[in-house]
């Protein structure tokens, strides 16, 4: 009784129903008006616009450059996560803030950023010329556009239960004559995995939908550096709602079961917890 009143929020009642018009009137409701618009075309029509060359093209790109700036950012999101736990160093803390970067910077200013930087005659991309790679305007631009903004969820993901990690366990391994890499597979890999593939599974959903930093760096070449969001606006602006509406189901689709995998991940990594906490 001492625990109900002093709750902060009123009842069940009230806030479930307060939570369920929030949701309802700022997502529910343009999803629905979304897959009407959609629901509203034939089955020809709508195969025609999702299954065109040029639609799919931008699928290749849009999912083959967010999986790849994902597997990137694993691997570097947690070698960064690493260094900012585990290491205590001069500048660490403007490290720590440079990987919130991509949250506070406007996508606009990043795809900018990154194209100047990597044209043909900018910084980087002047010296990638004599090695044959060009950078912008290229698939691989886009692959880079997208491993800088889905940096800080892999780095934010993993930080905090690295740095529940016991130092005593990695201690404890190497006592049995576990080697480094032993240690790191045996004893870190399994905690790590649950956070790493949600951090993972962040940055390549994020990816997924990301227009800003890709328009400039891509050059918006139908059928070989044109991203499915551009290819959205690019409908809109011809008045072709239906083809626009048609692709989006498509993405949106994507996206929840994106959201579902995420969200069961996270339950595994739970459940793991709550299981090791128990056995303590």
């Amino acid at each position: 009784m001492a625990s109900a009143r002093n709750r902060v929020l009123p009842g069940f009642g009230l806030t479930l129903g307060f939570a369920i018009l929030y949701l309802s009137l700022l997502v529910l409701l343009p999803l629905s008006a979304l897959f009407l618009r959609t629901a509203s075309l034939s089955l020809a029509d709508f195969a025609a616009a999702v299954a065109s060359p040029r639609a799919l093209a931008a699928y290749r790109l849009s999912f083959g450059a967010s999986f790849a700036a994902a597997a990137v950012n694993a691997v570097f999101g947690l070698v960064l996560a690493w260094v900012l736990v585990r290491y205590r160093f001069p500048g660490r803390e403007l490290v720590d803030a440079f990987v919130d970067l991509p949250f506070a910077l406007p996508t606009a200013v990043a795809g900018i950023t990154l194209t100047t930087l990597l044209a043909p005659n900018g910084w980087v991309g002047q010296r990638l010329q004599p090695l044959g790679i060009e950078a912008a305007y290229t698939p691989l631009g886009v692959t880079l556009a997208l491993t800088f903004i889905g940096v800080p969820f892999v780095v934010r993901t993993v930080q905090p239960v690295l740095e529940d990690l016991e130092v005593e366990a990695e201690e404890a391994a190497a006592s049995l004559g576990a080697g480094r890499l032993q240690t790191f597979r045996r004893v870190l890999l399994p905690t790590l995995w649950p956070a790493l593939v949600t951090g993972s599974a962040l940055a390549f959903a994020r990816a997924l939908g990301e227009y800003g930093s890709v328009v400039f760096i891509s050059g918006n070449m139908p059928l070989r550096t044109e991203i499915v969001p551009l290819l959205i606006v690019t409908k809109l602006e011809q008045y072709d709602y239906a083809g626009a509406t048609a692709i989006a189901s498509v993405m949106l689709v994507a996206s929840f079961a994106l959201l579902f995998a995420i969200n069961s991940l996270q339950a595994v990594g739970r459940r793991r917890l709550t299981g090791a906490g128990s056995e303590h």
